[in-house]
């Protein structure tokens, strides 16, 4: 089974994106594929590079860097949402004049085409927040 997941919620606001990486841990396990993920609204926040939350916190950011990279997962984040909250990749960095991008590796910044084009191509989506 191909699944396309969507978190919509901030990693230190609630335990969605929690549940959501949970969710895909376990999939994977069970040999079914992750096709994307993507990051809307304040689900965004965990794409922040810098996010630093104490060491007996959940370092969501990182398990996701590395769920990314041991599955080759894309991880999407959506360009508005981010821009709206300031996260921006280098290009976009650049373009303001700011000196460095915020997005954390493995994560990218598109649109909600990408959205779009993973609720077609996979047999499941699931929204988490």
């Amino acid at each position: 089974m191909k699944y396309a997941i969507q978190v919509n919620a901030s990693p230190y606001l609630s335990n969605v994106g929690y549940s959501a990486y949970q969710f895909i841990e376990a999939a994977l396990k069970l040999n079914h594929e992750i096709f994307r993920v993507f990051f809307y609204q304040e689900g965004i926040y965990h794409a922040f590079k810098y996010s630093t939350p104490p060491d007996d916190e959940l370092q969501m950011t990182a398990k996701w860097t590395e769920l990314a990279k041991e599955y080759n997962i894309d991880l999407v984040v959506c360009i508005s949402a981010a821009q709206r909250r300031g996260l921006l990749c280098s290009d976009e960095a650049k373009r303001q004049g700011k000196v460095d991008q915020d997005l954390a590796d493995g994560f990218r910044i598109s649109g909600l085409g990408q959205l779009l084009e993973a609720m077609l191509l996979a047999d499941r989506f699931i929204e988490f927040g």
